[in-house]
Formats: structure tokens, sequence, C-alpha cells
């Protein structure tokens, strides 16, 4: 209202200006016709420019309406037609007073006090690349695999490597390669999240295929690869404080960055091997962990998994020798896993722990320390005596991005009573002849790099395992007994060792209808016996080529 009335005073102050200019104010008297003509051509112009001030009086009140409206103000407004000799787009003529501006940016948009996304509504009319349920948004989780496989030796583990068991040259699978097509490797599942009184949670659920197939049908007639849990958890985070409970990878497998369980945060490698890197620090076990978060660039955790007492025999790994003493070679299966029995029914002290702390500068720098306890017991119904023994280790990784799209990885691990993380390659205790139990040292690394360029990844690795040998005395005080001992068979591995380089080509992408790759690998990888006897190999390598076809669901979380 008062802006409309100052405008009007503006306007009338012009006119009167104008007809003083004129002179019609003081030539009354022997005015020409003409002159009144002349007059009545400038008070016609005039009332053109009041009809355009005019028209900018009614854009400027529904502005003020929008304002007092609380709705967005339009970011730029529409020049009159023509404003005569006004140049300036606001709608006043000096010597009028001058109106400030209106503020715009302090009116809010609709749905800005929502702090989840998946409850706000799409922008435009396309679809966002994820599904709505309620408050929460999924995300498809996977992808489809064709895998070809040719190694040199006949080693019968499918696609993926088992380390410990590269056939030695003088048996009948060194003497024949093998070839095969698998879509095992293929993933599927999902992803969930939402916010919660600021809490925002993450629901994580994957399956593979690679557990044993239909006996009988699946080279013959039927490749009915059966489903095979490898992560369902629940991660929920509000401010500095974090909690997950679940199965997830374990929190000693290495991380790309902070301490997060989502697989694309992680280091397993680039490699098609669905077993990855030997001397690589994993597994993939239920537990719960807490992390906090006092800063951006710090992650603190403190990880409770799911324990086992384990004595090799587990992915190609070698077993223990155990005293010959029936009350202690009974604990084989039973108290001690060696993987021929059901190995969740070994006791159990306490859960592993395991502590971690990350950090993370920036972009390009990620670095990280973590340690283990485990803790193992037996019992010697022989004796009717206890014996426990406590578990060791620790780790230090990080990866470095030393030129743009070249980074260094360095993944290391040494610990005693740790093996069982070096993909079950290596036996985290033996016995004794009294019965007590001893850790056995054992150590693991990946060094390597990756280079992206374009729309391509390459890399480059090496990993090393390294297990101690742990040579005992049996009660009689003759046979040797343990790991690694003079006599031992040749399946008791004192370094397995490999090599890989490949390639991952994008072929084509999009977030709403997935992504297309083709992959390559070159694997080499050899092994040492501790012991090798008169005329036998004295070690063993393998020679294994990999293609892979994938095609990836589509499908991103909003930003949170």
């Amino acid at each position: 209202m008062i802006l409309t009335k100052r405008l009007r005073y503006g306007a009338t102050l012009l006119l009167s200006v104008l007809l003083a200019g004129t002179g019609i104010l003081g030539a009354a008297d022997g005015s020409k016709a003409d002159d009144i003509a002349t007059l009545k051509a400038r008070i016609a112009a005039q009332q053109k420019q009041l009809e355009a001030l005019q028209t900018a009086i009614a854009d400027q009140k529904k502005l003020l309406e929008r304002v007092a409206a609380n709705q967005p103000a339009p970011t730029s407004m529409v020049r009159p037609a023509s404003l005569g000799e006004v140049t300036s787009l606001t709608p006043m003529v000096p010597p009028a007073p001058v109106i400030p501006a209106l503020p715009v940016a302090a009116v809010q948009p609709p749905n800005a006090s929502s702090g989840n996304p998946c409850e706000q509504e799409y922008e435009g009319n396309s679809m966002p690349p994820y599904l709505r349920l309620g408050n929460v948004c999924i995300t498809p989780v996977g992808f489809m695999d064709l895998t070809s496989l040719w190694r040199d030796k006949n080693a019968g583990s499918g696609i993926s490597t088992n380390f410990g068991s590269i056939p030695y040259n003088n048996s009948t699978a060194a003497k024949l390669s093998e070839f095969r097509f698998s879509p095992q490797n293929s993933r599927i599942g999902f992803r969930i999240d939402g916010n919660y009184k600021d809490v925002h949670i993450i629901g994580y659920n994957e399956f593979d295929f690679l557990s044993s197939a239909t006996p009988g049908s699946a080279g013959a007639s039927n490749g009915a690869f059966v489903p095979r849990l490898r992560l369902f958890w629940v991660d929920a985070r509000k401010g500095k404080l974090e909690l997950l409970v679940g199965q997830s990878w374990s929190m000693l497998t290495p991380n790309r960055t902070g301490i997060s369980a989502l697989p694309a945060d992680l280091f397993y490698s680039q490699t098609i091997d669905p077993n990855y890197m030997a001397g690589l620090t994993w597994d993939r076990q239920p537990g719960a962990r807490i992390l906090y978060h006092p800063s951006d660039r710090v992650t603190m955790g403190l990880s409770f998994e799911n324990p086992n007492q384990y004595i090799g025999g587990s992915a190609g790994g070698s077993g223990i020798t155990l005293p010959a003493a029936s009350s202690l070679a009974a604990t084989a299966g039973a108290q001690l896993d060696n993987t021929t029995g059901n190995v969740l029914s070994t006791p159990n002290l306490m859960p592993d722990i395991i502590a971690k702390v990350a950090f993370d500068p920036n972009s390009k720098v990620h670095v990280e320390m973590a340690g283990l306890l485990s803790e193992f017991k037996i019992w010697n119904s022989a004796t009717n005596t206890y014996s426990t023994a406590t578990g060791r280790g620790g780790s230090v990784n990080g990866n470095f991005e030393v030129a743009k799209g070249f980074r260094l990885v360095t993944n290391n691990f040494y610990g005693a009573g740790g093996g069982r993380y070096l993909f079950g390659q290596a036996p985290d205790v033996v016995v004794r002849a009294d019965g007590t139990l001893q850790t056995v040292n054992s150590a693991g690394f990946v060094e390597g790099f990756e280079l992206n360029v374009k729309n391509w990844l390459w890399y480059t690795y090496y990993g090393d395992i390294y297990i101690d040998k742990a040579s005992l005395v049996d009660a009689n005080g003759k046979t040797l007994i343990g790991y690694g001992y003079t006599g031992s068979a040749n399946s008791q591995n004192r370094n397995i060792a490999e090599i890989s380089f490949g390639f991952n080509e994008s072929l084509w992408k999009n977030p709403r209808y997935g992504a297309l790759n083709f992959m390559g690998q070159y694997q080499y990888q050899f092994r040492d016996p501790w012991y090798v006897a008169i005329g036998a190999p004295k070690n063993t390598h393998d020679n294994a080529i990999y293609f892979n076809m994938r095609y990836t669901l589509p499908g991103s979380m909003p930003k949170f």
C-alpha cells in the first residue's frame, strides 16, 4: 500500500514538472492553436508512460503477494515493452524515493525441511534411478556374469582358486588342463536407505551362486547352482556414532576409504577370481561393530565377530598333524575345525575382537591400522585339563593416488593365531603332546597398482602368504607332529604366492539402464612346501586365464 502511494506521488510530480516545462501553467493568454496541438501530443506521450508505470506497479504488487504467501520469487522479471526514457527495470521515476530490492534468497522452497531424500518429490517428470517403498529407497544390487576359465593344470576347484592345493607336476591332475564356462560369480541383492530422525539407516543383502551345485546334474544336464548368502547386515549412523550388525566383510578386510562395510569401499582386488588374491586378509562372517567418527578424516572402530578354532583344511589349505593320543586326535572336527564335520558346532571361548583406525586426509590418501585378538580353548579328557591360547595379529594398509588415475595399494598382515583370515591357508593353532595349544605364526601381503584411463581400468598385484613351521614331538619322543616338520606332507605349505594382472573395460553404462563390462585376467601362482621328499617336486605352479562379460544392474542411491 505504501509502495502504491509513493508511485502515485511520483507520477503526479512528474506530470506537474512536464506541464510547467510546456508553459501551460504560465501562458494562459495568447496561446496559439499550434501550441495547443503540440501540448496535446506531449500529454498523449506522457499518458503512455503512465500506463507503463501502472503495469510495472501491478508486477511489483504480485511480487509482494508471493513473498507474503511464502512462495519462491521469480529469478527474473519481464521487461515492459516500452518505458520511454525510463531504462531501469525497477518501476520508479526520480525524484521519487528509491525502493530497495526485495530479498529473494530467504524464501525457502517446499519440502526443504525434510532430511530424507526418499521423502522428497521427484524432480521433474523423470523417474529416479532407485525404487521407493514408503519412506525408504531400494536399489537393486548385483550383476550377471559369464566367466570363462582356462588353467594349464586341472586343479578341480571350479572358477575359484584354491591356492594351497595347486597340483604337483608328478600328479595326474598336472597332466591335464581345464576349461569351463560358469555363471556362478553372478550376484543378486538389494540395498535399502532411509533417514529417520537424523539416523541414516542402510540395509544390505547380497547372494552369489558359488555354493555346491545340485549333485550329479550340474555338468551332465542341469547347471542348477545354489544361491549362497554373502552379505546381510544393517547399519545405523547418527552424527559421529555408527552401529552395524549382521553378516558383513570382516573389519580386518582392507578398506579403500574409511571403515565402511559397503563393497565399493573395501579393497579385495579387481581380479575376476572369486577367491581374489593370495595374501589378502579377509573374511565374511556375522558380528557387530561400533564406529566413531571424530571428524570426516578419521574413523575408529571396534568389532566383535564370529570366532572359529581353525586347524586347516579349508580352501586347499593343509591341516595340522595331531598327537596320536585318542583323546587329542578326537579334537579334530569336534573341538577344532578341520572342515570335515559340522564346523559351526566347534566350541569357542569368546568372539574375535578387531580394532581399527582409518585416516583419510583427502580423496587421494587412505591409511589404516588394525589389530586382532582371538582366544582358543580345548578339553583333554585323558587328563581332565583345559588348555587355552591367545591369538594376536595386526595389519597396516593403504592406498595412494600418486598421479591422476594412478593408485598404489599396499596391504600387510602378520599374526600368531590369525591364519584363518588368510583365506584359511594357515592354521591358527597346533596341539602339543600334552594337550596344550600353541599358536602358528603367519603373514600375508598384497602390493600393486591400479590405473584408470577413460573407460579402462588396468591393475597388477603381487600377493604372498608365509606360514611358519610349528614342529613338535609326540608323546613317544620320536614322532614329529604339528606343522612344517621334517617328513610332513607336501601339502603343508611354507609359501604361497601369486602375481595377477588384468583389465576391466566399461563398454557402456547408464545409471538407469545398467552397465556392460568386458574383463580379463592372467594369474600365475606357485607354492613351496616345508618338506620335500627325495625325488619329489620341490614346488609347483599354475597358469590361469580368465575372461568375463558382466552386465551390472541399474540404480544408484540418492544423496543423504
